[in-house]
């Protein structure tokens, strides 16, 4: 039995839910999303809470549709939970000359050390935000808030001697010696 699947999600205010066959439709106040999931899982709406089972009891000793039945479950709660209050991923712009300015909610101009700007835009339904050197990427999809911050760290990721680069708020970055320290230690 799936343990994260069992448990049913509950539907907060002003979250709309609907199913039609199989996929599911999800609205909010920060936007709308869809997901079909597999035929072997059924869905159901009650109470004003989403009920998530294997279509069949035979389905219960399928492993696949065992692990479906989870991650069904943990897709569809981070649906309701991103029309709700939605995602955010912040980066961080670090070294010296380094910006990104915004052009409307949906793109960006980079400064990162290249003898030209970098332009990056936003697919439908992501939005920038900036505050000096950190930019959040907003949205109601929590892959495609990812997706989007990875794209846009992947464009100068952090170098591991002075840590220049566009990296996550919380990242983590471990600074190499240089060639003039590690000499000088032997």
């Amino acid at each position: 039995m799936s343990r994260i699947g069992k448990q049913p999600i509950l539907i907060p205010e002003k979250v709309e839910v609907k199913i039609d066959g199989d996929l599911i439709m999800v609205k909010g106040p920060k936007g709308e999303l869809q997901y079909k999931f597999p035929q072997d899982l059924e869905i159901k709406l009650e109470d004003n809470k989403i009920l998530i089972s294997p279509a069949s009891d035979s389905a219960l000793a399928d492993k696949k549709i065992m692990a479906f039945w989870g991650l069904g479950r943990a897709l569809i709660a981070n649906m309701v939970k991103g029309v709700k209050d939605g995602f955010e991923k912040k980066l961080e712009i670090q070294g010296v000359g380094f910006r990104a300015q915004a052009q409307g909610n949906n793109k960006l101009v980079l400064n990162l050390g290249f003898s030209h700007p970098v332009e990056f835009e936003a697919p439908e339904g992501i939005e920038f935000k900036l505050e000096k050197n950190i930019i959040s990427v907003s949205g109601p999809d929590k892959q495609l808030v990812g997706q989007v911050a990875a794209a846009l760290r992947a464009k100068k990721k952090p170098e591991p001697y002075k840590g220049k680069g566009i990296r996550y708020q919380d990242e983590v970055v471990k600074i190499k010696a240089g060639k003039k320290t590690a000499s000088t230690e032997m």
